[in-house]
């Protein structure tokens, strides 16, 4: 008696085994897929259409010399790091799912070879299929509310996308879904295994009134061949745990308001201040998704920071800054003195000076050892008292927003702190960091005068 639609499921299996007999149509995909993943995944490619040797009938392309991917013997041949390989595979697969929406079908171990050199090669482009924005959308929210444990908004997203019908009784199904469902990230890897959560969601949505489109049905399809090779090449390989550094990226990057407000949900709680334990997690992992720039992540957060619904966390940055200065030495608190005085004067180059400064600081204090303590001689005469952990927490997350790595360029900041300082708010702010900071220096330099402790 369920509620499944299935002439639309026999329909879009009839047209993917028509399709898949058509070489021309087999052919404009190959081409496709390597225009839109070819150049934006390391080390994937396609092998060249001849299309002028090509008919409905016969398909022609070049020749590659490669192995499959599961094949041990020339994985250790060639000394090729299995972990890496499973990495691009998935990192692939997630730009076609839930970026694009143009995906594989059936990415099974003989649609794909790995070349002597590493790099991953797509055959077999007959069974191919779409998502929309709305559904790739919908998919990518279901991994940030199974991660942070929002059963009602899962289940509200369900509903909207047609799984289940409007007047249900929601209620129940939350329920099962929080008994069921193992902690995304924490869970013992046997848990974390995709055939054995797609199981568990299989139980409620059979037990429930949940209506199961076609382009469900192939993307859970495609995701379980996708584990299971996976897993032949490292046993150790967790699907759902790897996609999220991809959807943290995506959630702190991407413009679209159903992600902006994912991007909320993770990061702020209810009454709108900040979690930084989440926040931090999410920038951390975000770094390991390929093409993430951190300064567009920057631009976001400073796009919700200058909108009303932003002026709390304001006030929450201003505490951290100013308690957090407060526990180090009189280097640190000029710094953002300095910054926060550009900030009010519209001074962007002096700020961003004074920002990077501050984050080599911060940079050298959190790398430890002797790289790190060489690194802060450099930028300091003196060694910085020990930070609490509230701070090193706080330098951790500025570290993520751009200290390193390809974000670590000031001239993307310019912009940045030029939208800052021409905002009314940020000045206030600005104002108020320096006014307190100045009180703090002058109540630190009487103490040292007369021997106060």
């Amino acid at each position: 008696n369920k509620d499944i639609d299935v002439q639309s499921i026999i329909d879009d299996f009839g047209e993917l085994i028509y399709r898949e007999l058509d070489y021309v149509a087999e052919a404009a995909n190959a081409q496709r897929f390597s225009e839109l993943y070819a150049g934006q995944v390391k080390d994937v490619f396609v092998p060249k259409v001849y299309s002028e040797l090509t008919t409905s009938k016969v398909l022609t392309m070049e020749w590659v010399e490669g192995f499959r991917l599961t094949d041990s013997k020339k994985l250790n041949e060639y000394g090729l790091d299995r972990k890496k390989l499973v990495d691009t595979l998935v990192q692939c697969s997630l730009r076609q799912i839930l970026g694009n929406g143009f995906f594989h079908a059936d990415p099974h171990a003989g649609n794909l070879l790995v070349v002597p050199d590493g790099r991953l090669c797509y055959l077999d482009f007959g069974m191919m299929s779409y998502a929309g924005k709305e559904q790739r959308n919908g998919f990518l929210l279901a991994v940030v509310h199974i991660v942070n444990r929002d059963w009602d908004e899962l289940v509200l997203m369900y509903q909207r996308l047609g799984f289940i019908p409007e007047g249900t009784d929601l209620n129940p199904i939350a329920v099962a879904l929080e008994n069921s469902l193992p902690d995304a990230l924490n869970a013992d890897i046997s848990e974390l295994n995709f055939k054995n959560v797609v199981g568990k969601l299989g139980d409620i949505m059979y037990t429930y009134p949940f209506s199961l489109p076609p382009f469900y049905i192939a993307i859970i399809r495609c995701l379980g061949v996708l584990e299971g090779l996976a897993i032949q090449v490292d046993p150790q390989a967790r699907i759902i745990s790897e996609a999220y550094p991809y959807v943290a990226s995506r959630v702190l990057t991407d413009p679209q308001d159903e992600l902006q407000e994912a991007l909320r949900r993770l990061a702020l709680t209810s009454d709108g201040h900040i979690r930084w334990n989440r926040l931090e997690r999410l920038l951390s992992e975000a770094k390991g998704s390929q093409g993430y720039d951190a300064s567009v992540a920057v631009n976001q957060m400073t796009s919700y920071l200058i909108s009303d619904d932003g002026e709390s966390l304001l006030f929450d940055l201003a505490e951290q800054i100013v308690d957090g200065a407060d526990s180090l030495g009189t280097e640190t608190v000029g710094y953002i003195i300095e910054a926060s005085r550009a900030l009010i004067i519209n001074d962007e180059v002096a700020a961003v000076r004074a920002f990077t400064t501050l984050q080599e600081i911060f940079d050298a204090t959190t790398t430890g050892g002797e790289e790190g303590t060489e690194k802060l001689m450099d930028t300091l005469s003196g060694v910085l008292p020990e930070p609490t952990p509230t701070m090193q927490q706080f330098w951790r997350i500025s570290v993520l927003l751009g200290a390193r790595g390809s974000s670590s360029d000031p001239a993307k900041l310019i912009p940045i702190v030029r939208r800052l300082s021409q905002e009314p708010k940020i000045q206030r702010v600005a104002s108020e960091i320096v006014a307190r900071l100045g009180e703090r220096v002058l109540g630190r330099g009487l103490r040292a005068m007369f021997g106060i402790s």
